[in-house]
């Protein structure tokens, strides 16, 4: 898990990625990355990188980064289709640039479909606590799988909302 922070001529985002080869790619969200000039990433060991923007797509909310780095720990992914709700899960992130924090909770819901940027996604549903920064980290199943990528959670301008959080998951 790496903490990911990008810039743009208007503002800077902070948000999550996930290691996907021992070579420099990381897997996030499309919609941390998107439309930035300066792209860092920072290694639990505290070692920073500078990354470039390999891919993305918007209707995916996905975005492949690399960076020069080498023989880093890959994350191993799991089997999304293999989870019921109730399974227990754990999101990791860099939420208000907190790094590497943990929360706990289980799938409340398994392809839910949800409205996003104009595009309808089918996401896994989670009560644990997903926060600004969370997103393009992994929530991972008990034994340590990527099992979905988070990326958004339900808001509302009337009332509070808590424990519904959302993940793409890996299947």
């Amino acid at each position: 898990v790496v903490d990911i922070y990008a810039v743009s001529s208007f503002a800077s985002y902070s948000g999550t990625g996930i290691i996907m080869t021992s070579d420099g790619y990381i897997i996030t969200n499309s919609h941390v990355v998107s439309d930035t000039d300066i792209i860092s990433v920072t290694l639990q060991s505290q070692k920073e990188y500078e990354a470039v923007l390999v891919g993305e797509d918007a209707q995916s909310d996905l975005a492949v980064l690399k960076i020069e780095a080498y023989g880093l720990q890959a994350a191993e992914f799991g089997d999304s289709q293999a989870l019921e709700v109730g399974d227990v899960v754990a999101a990791i992130g860099n939420p208000f640039e907190q790094s590497f924090t943990m929360t706990d909770g289980i799938i409340s819901g398994i392809n839910r479909d949800v409205s996003y940027n104009g595009y309808q996604m089918t996401l896994l549903q989670t009560n644990a606590a997903i926060n600004e920064g969370n997103s393009g980290g992994p929530l991972i199943n008990a034994y340590g799988q990527v099992i979905g990528i988070i990326n958004m959670k339900l808001t509302s301008h009337y009332s509070t909302i808590e424990g519904i959080g959302f993940a793409i998951p890996m299947s």
